[in-house]
């Protein structure tokens, strides 16, 4: 990933027994931040007070280690973990239309996507974000492999998601980007036949056998400061599968953009120096593909400025 003169991204990697944070500079060498800070969940512990420590050693520390030497790990432990769902317009219109949700009798696709148009605008226009809590269990590194369970359409969500670095309680919206320390990038892998219950259909999506397996959700590399990560509300996501271009679209297409989706959580769990907020994912899932992860798969993610996850897709070995 390349960096400007003087920015910086932190990130967790191995070297030899060791695992420690650190920065990426540029040149792609890396700052061993371990005499000063135990992990990156300390940094954003106390960011505001962290970062002149952090703009000095960017500046003066050591930078012997390359980038090519080290394994990267997830960059840090979340404290809570925040998703998004159903945020992006272009993404719902066509879900609503791939599955056929709320296709009524006599009803053509083409009434169908103007309906989903229609409401996805009245909630642009007054409605509310959806998020609820993940699993850290489901936090599996940049490079890791992606395990896929026996059975079920295991999907792809490559998103945006904003690290916190100052607590908060009621936050108002355009005070709300002031609480985000960085961000990164996160695979919100969900199993689709698994999101509705049949069986309980008045309760809605189960959130926890869809979204939380083992290695559901690959993170990082890097936790880039906002500072240095240009505007939320303008940056790519792009998700290649085995090479082809599945996901490309721009954060603009957010129905609420970060700062709604910071402000909303802080009113319902309150932020937490290190909370991870997912913010939602683009059209191009394997939903409309009708084309789902299966074992070799290699899937490819970036967003501008924030780096690139690659993970190969596995088989679960039963116990």
């Amino acid at each position: 990933m390349e960096l400007a003169t003087g920015a910086f991204a932190l990130g967790t990697v191995s070297y030899g027994e060791r695992t420690f944070p650190v920065l990426l500079v540029e040149d792609e060498r890396l700052v061993d931040l371990s005499a000063e800070f135990r992990s990156v969940a300390e940094v954003l512990e106390d960011w505001d007070a962290n970062v002149p420590a952090l703009e000095r050693l960017a500046r003066e520390a050591d930078r012997s280690l390359a980038l090519a030497d080290v394994a990267v790990h997830a960059p840090f432990e979340p404290t809570q973990i925040m998703q998004s769902g159903a945020n992006y317009r272009q993404h719902v219109i066509d879900l609503a239309v791939d599955r056929q949700i709320g296709l009524k009798p006599g009803m053509s696709i083409e009434e169908l996507r103007a309906e989903a148009t229609a409401m996805m605008d009245a909630r642009i226009a007054s409605g509310q974000p959806y998020v609820f809590l993940g699993a850290h269990s489901a936090l599996t590194g940049p490079y890791d492999a992606i395990v896929l369970p026996p059975a079920g359409d295991h999907d792809w969500e490559l998103e945006l998601a904003a690290v916190i670095g100052r607590a908060g309680r009621h936050v108002p919206v355009e005070r709300a980007l002031e609480h985000v320390a960085g961000y990164t990038i996160c695979n919100d892998v969900t199993t689709r036949d698994l999101v509705h219950r049949e069986d309980m259909p008045a309760i809605g999506s189960d959130w926890l056998r869809a979204k939380n397996a083992p290695t559901f959700l690959p993170t990082g590399p890097w936790v880039v400061p906002a500072r240095f990560a240009g505007d939320p509300s303008d940056l790519r996501i792009t998700l290649e599968l085995n090479g082809e271009t599945m996901q490309d679209e721009s954060t603009a297409d957010m129905i609420f953009d970060v700062a709604r989706l910071v402000s909303y959580v802080s009113d319902g769990v309150g932020l937490r120096p290190g909370d991870l907020v997912l913010t939602g994912s683009p059209a191009g899932n394997g939903t409309h593909y009708n084309r789902y992860l299966r074992p070799g798969d290699v899937v490819e993610g970036t967003i501008t400025g924030l780096g690139m996850q690659r993970n190969v897709c596995i088989a679960e070995v039963s116990a």
